[in-house]
């Protein structure tokens, strides 16, 4: 674990090493409570069944998750997801102190290393931190809660069932009370309860879950700059480094000169780092590295290397000429994703129809912290420092590349100044890891901001078609969405430009609407760069184009945009996956469809509660207008309202009021921010981020070319949170808000100018 002694001194590494422990081992402090306790299978909780044995890692997740109370009852939770501003390393503990009836105030909180053997599936992401481990920190907390309880009913020679446990204090039938310290030794010799043994608290009981009172773990020392990110690790002896890319994806040094940069006072050594490319999942993709005594060095050293750069195959790749292309397979059938009633028919009998083309530019995820890390290789093995939202897979990753055993690799993880699917590939660590070896000593891996610009997993970029056919009456009888789209297979595997079934499922084959005939279809592309995870994924370039499209369709047959919406989705009712043409590989985020089916009810309930916060329909001035938009994904359904105005010629977003219903929501404070960062981050996507590349090499490099939203353009963001009680499966929330951002602000532009945009980033300025 990294801590720092006071607020503002400098960091000391202390390595947490936890041994595997048996169930009543200790944790290495004599008299203290340890439980080491195997979460049960998902089927084992009958009535909230989390979906993770559909995981598309073939598993059912099943986290070894510790809990220690110290002789003075201070109790430490192993938190093992990794912690970005989504809260999963407050929100699970948190789950885990309230059926455990911990005061919060005395809780500690520290971070597990990359092991999932020990841990259960650490990848931070997909939305689904609580959704699949609600139930496992409850039955821990539950555990803990009804082993002092038996320990306490033994040492007084009660009945348990006389025993309560409340706020840290175990009390008897006679007036007898212990607190949690002066019963861990005692609590720690008995056996682990089995599922049906624990009396699990009801909802009413719940001191903490769905209070919305919790504030992250972390809130002080972030506001006040004691917390240690990647980059505030500090070793003896630490050097650092900093590695001048190819500027296309797969090309290489052809020559380099190094006298220059060794010059450079504190400048160490350079080296070149091998290459890696497409189809080698998170490989780094080369180039040449400085080492230096410190980071203004290696950078110093950078600037003066001599290199002539190779380009390779991928030197042609340029932006505009790509996205012609895929405009024009959006134009021809291509793969099946979702064939439902005679589309066919549906065409041949249309009175007329109706089509529109989207496109979306590759996006940079540009976390506030740039990637870095630090690793310090020996003869005893591998340790790393780093920011990185799967430990794990970076463990095996690095292990694979530099032909270790994984056992003599260990990752340490940091709070991650913004993620966003980034920081899920290790191309960053596995240089430090190399670099250590190379020169015998720790190295810190420094990305700089134009770095991560340049040299990114990036966002697919899309051209998405729908085309619908409508009858004499302008109803609408068919439905055909063709998208096109380079792969995130690509990143993995050899290219041929097919996308996957979880790509499909993420807003295109997944429709909810109420139209008889629905066909989708993928086309292909071939990626010429890295494509990877970006915060809601392929949902992002699908709802732009359904949602904007949902919009011109209004306007076509002069409707509101609210009527338009409500007429699609159609009577509350859910999708049948057998009569709606979808393929038997339909991905549905991992989860079972009985228990997480597609709900046009929930999506037209939260379109109606987002419209109505914002008073949809109300009179506004010239130019001003009200978008709607809502989008379902993570097995959620996220509706936003934007309210856009024209200020000096600019394009600004005052007002937002956005509805989710993730069914019950164990942290409301939690979902609240991550809705609200979700609004501005989908504000970003629609009026600024966009990647283009010239001669294979990314055009944009930093802030004042590569956008986001600022200050003088923040809106007010009201979160709608639609109650459930806990019967209700905990759904996703780090990603849905995002994707009905950018269509709902396309259409608040058109309310309010007349002005149709179907390209993102739409810009700002009109």
């Amino acid at each position: 674990m990294l801590k720092y002694l006071e607020p503002h001194s400098e960091p000391v590494v202390e390595t947490l090493r936890i041994a595997k422990v048996s169930r009543r081992g200790f944790l290495g402090t004599t008299g203290a409570f340890a439980l080491a306790a195997y979460a049960m299978p998902a089927r084992a909780f009958d009535k909230y069944p989390t979906g993770a044995e559909g995981m598309p890692h073939g598993v059912v997740e099943d986290p070894l998750v510790f809990v220690s109370i110290d002789a003075d009852g201070t109790v430490t939770l192993v938190a093992h997801r990794s912690e970005m501003g989504t809260g999963s390393r407050t929100s699970i503990p948190m789950v885990m102190a309230d059926e455990m009836e911990a005061d919060w105030n005395l809780v500690k909180i520290v971070q597990a290393p990359g092991d999932e053997p020990k841990y259960g599936n650490q990848d931070t992401d997909g939305s689904r931190s609580m959704r699949h481990h609600i139930q496992m920190a409850r039955k821990i907390g539950g555990s803990v809660r009804t082993m002092l309880a038996q320990a306490a009913a033994n040492e007084w020679g009660v009945d348990p069932a006389t025993v309560t446990v409340e706020m840290h204090e175990v009390k008897g039938p006679a007036g007898q009370s212990a607190g949690f310290g002066d019963l861990a030794a005692a609590a720690m010799a008995l056996p682990v309860p089995t599922h049906e043994e624990i009396a699990y608290k009801s909802e009413d009981q719940f001191r903490y879950i769905g209070k919305g009172e919790v504030q992250i773990t972390d809130l002080r020392d972030i506001t006040t700059g004691a917390a240690v990110y990647g980059g505030d690790v500090m070793l003896d002896g630490m050097k650092f480094a900093v590695v001048a890319r190819p500027p296309v994806v797969g090309g290489k040094a052809a020559s380099f000169d190094a006298t220059e940069a060794l010059a450079v006072p504190g400048v160490e050594s350079v080296h070149e780092i091998p290459y890696g490319g497409l189809a080698q999942k998170f490989a780094p993709l080369g180039g040449i590295a400085v080492v230096a005594s410190n980071t203004w060095a290696a950078l110093k050293g950078r600037d003066a290397l001599k290199i002539e750069w190779e380009a390779g195959e991928h030197g042609s790749y340029n932006s505009d000429a790509y996205m012609e292309e895929m405009i024009a397979t959006s134009e021809q059938p291509g793969s099946l994703a979702r064939d439902q009633g005679d589309l066919d028919a549906a065409f041949g009998d249309a009175a007329r129809t109706f089509t529109r083309t989207y496109t979306q530019a590759h996006i940079a995820h540009i976390p506030m912290e740039p990637p870095a890390a630090i690793a310090s290789y020996t003869a005893e093995g591998l340790e790393i420092w780093a920011p990185v939202q799967s430990p794990y897979t970076v463990r095996n990753d690095i292990a694979e590349a530099m032909a270790l055993d994984p056992e003599n690799v260990r990752v340490n993880v940091t709070l991650l100044g913004g993620g966003f699917g980034r920081k899920s590939k290790a191309d960053f660590v596995t240089e430090a890891a190399l670099l250590s070896r190379e020169v015998g000593a720790p190295v810190r891996m420094q990305w700089t901001r134009e770095d991560d610009v340049r040299h990114s997993f990036y966002h697919t970029t899309s051209a998405e078609r729908i085309e619908v056919s409508l009858d004499a009456e302008d109803n609408v009888t068919g439905w055909l969405h063709r998208s096109v789209a380079p792969s995130i297979l690509s990143t993995f595997a050899p290219d041929e430009g097919n996308v996957l079934p979880l790509e499909q499922g993420m807003g295109l084959n997944d429709v909810p609407f109420d139209i008889a005939n629905i066909r989708c279809e993928s086309g292909k592309a071939l990626a010429h760069t890295r494509i990877g995870w970006f915060r809601a994924v392929s949902n992002i370039p699908h709802a732009w184009a359904i949602g904007s499209f949902v919009g011109e369709l209004a306007d076509e047959l002069g409707k509101d945009q609210r009527t338009m919406w409500l007429e699609l989705i159609g009577a509350p009712r859910q999708l049948d996956p057998q009569n709606s043409g979808l393929p038997d590989n339909f991905w549905n985020y991992g989860e079972p469809m009985a228990e997480f089916p597609i709900d046009t009810g929930k999506m037209a309930h939260v379109l109606n509660v987002a419209a109505d916060g914002i008073g949809y329909g109300k009179d506004l001035p010239e130019g001003e207008g009200i978008g709607l938009a809502v989008h379902r994904s993570f097995v959620s359904y996220v509706a936003c309202a934007a309210h856009v105005k024209i200020v000096d010629g600019r394009i600004t977003v005052p007002e937002m009021h956005m509805a989710i219903d993730c069914g019950f929501c164990a942290n409301p404070e939690r979902v609240e921010s991550q809705i609200q960062g979700a609004a501005v981050m989908g504000m970003s996507v629609a009026l600024h981020s966009g990647i283009t590349f010239e001669n294979g090499a990314v055009v944009q490099s930093n802030f004042y070319d590569y956008d986001v939203v600022r200050s003088d353009n923040y809106p007010t963001v009201t979160t709608h949170i639609i109650p459930h009680p806990f019967s209700v499966h905990a759904t996703g929330v780090g990603e849905p808000g995002v994707p009905p951002v950018a269509p709902a602000i396309a259409n608040g532009l058109y309310a309010a100018t007349g002005d149709r945009r179907r390209s993102l980033p739409m810009g700002v300025n009109v």
